[in-house]
């Protein structure tokens, strides 16, 4: 299987290569430096280019053929100024227009499968009603930001390709994103839930997102699941309130989780983000997956937490 991957040096990205290479395909990625061996491709998303006859050699002539793509600018590594606003959207939108069109350029589209980044902001912030990939848009800059992403891949559907639209939730990780940046408070007892703790948590654990993506490839060298098109949440599918995450990521680690950090301390550390990312509220499901036959391994907060900061076996609190 041929497989091209964009984003590849980012957590997501790097944890997904390390695994496609485990199961023995052929892997390159996209990268915007200079390629420093046959498994790297080069491309300028912002100067609008990628070698298409490359790109085609990358995929292999015959065989199943997948990009997957997981470029963009970090929606929380910055505050959210008007130049880094831009930056999140134009990082994704070129990026993704590029590709797929690059994509419709090939020679038998059709036979390609694209896995394209995407995320749960395309539901804005909910109310407690579970939500699936039926839901509409709902509002506010990330909302407009995942449609406009979204909408980028559309030259590869229309040429035929299979496209998924991977609407990721946080994903945990001791490595990086939401749970590392958490994890040095909680661990010296200081931790606790973010603003009132009402909000949902759409989570999902870095070895089931893995696990997900390398399902809706088939990398087990068949031609994809055709049955799957379209978004799909790659969220576990027991999501949790804020103050359910911060009690259960102290009692995995043993310390108390009693001190929250205020609405008003986000705002003022992190600006916008705070309201949109940190505090926003989606009780997404995993239905496509589910309905799909995909089983997680981890689907409970605990144990996937656990398991991402390499604890599993060791008993939790009040079991010995």
């Amino acid at each position: 299987m041929g497989i091209v991957v964009s984003g590849g040096s980012g957590l997501l990205g790097s944890a997904l290569v390390r695994a496609l290479l485990a199961d023995g395909q052929r892997v390159t990625t996209l990268v915007r430096r200079p390629p420093r061996g046959e498994g790297e491709l080069r491309w300028d998303p912002a100067g609008g280019q990628l070698d298409a006859a490359a790109l085609g050699a990358a995929l292999a002539a015959d065989g199943p053929r997948a990009v997957v793509h997981l470029a963009g600018a970090g929606i929380g590594d910055h505050r959210w100024t008007a130049s880094y606003r831009r930056q999140i959207l134009d990082s994704r939108v070129q990026s993704t227009t590029l590709l797929t069109r690059t994509l419709a350029e090939l020679e038998s589209p059709e036979t390609v499968t694209l896995l394209s980044g995407s995320a749960v902001g395309w539901y804005g912030t909910r109310a407690d009603d579970p939500v699936d990939e039926s839901a509409p848009a709902g509002t506010g800059f990330l909302a407009e930001v995942v449609q406009a992403w979204e909408a980028a891949t559309q030259p590869a559907a229309a040429a035929g390709a299979r496209v998924c639209l991977l609407r990721s939730g946080p994903v945990l990780a001791a490595s990086g994103g939401m749970l590392a940046r958490q994890l040095p408070l909680f661990r010296l007892g200081l931790g606790g839930r973010l603003g009132s703790g009402r909000q949902w948590v759409a989570w999902i654990g870095l070895t089931d997102w893995v696990a997900a993506v390398r399902f809706l490839l088939d990398a087990d060298g068949c031609a994809g699941r055709p049955d799957v098109r379209g978004p799909v949440n790659l969220v576990a599918p027991l999501p949790v309130t804020g103050t359910e995450f911060a009690r259960t990521l102290g009692a995995v680690l043993r310390r108390p989780a009693l001190l929250p950090v205020p609405r008003l301390a986000l705002r003022a550390a992190v600006g916008p983000f705070a309201d949109e990312g940190v505090l926003a509220s989606q009780r997404a499901l995993p239905r496509v997956l589910t309905t799909a036959g995909f089983t997680f391994r981890h689907p409970d907060l605990a144990g996937a937490l656990r398991a991402e900061l390499g604890l599993e076996g060791r008993p939790q609190r009040g079991q010995g």
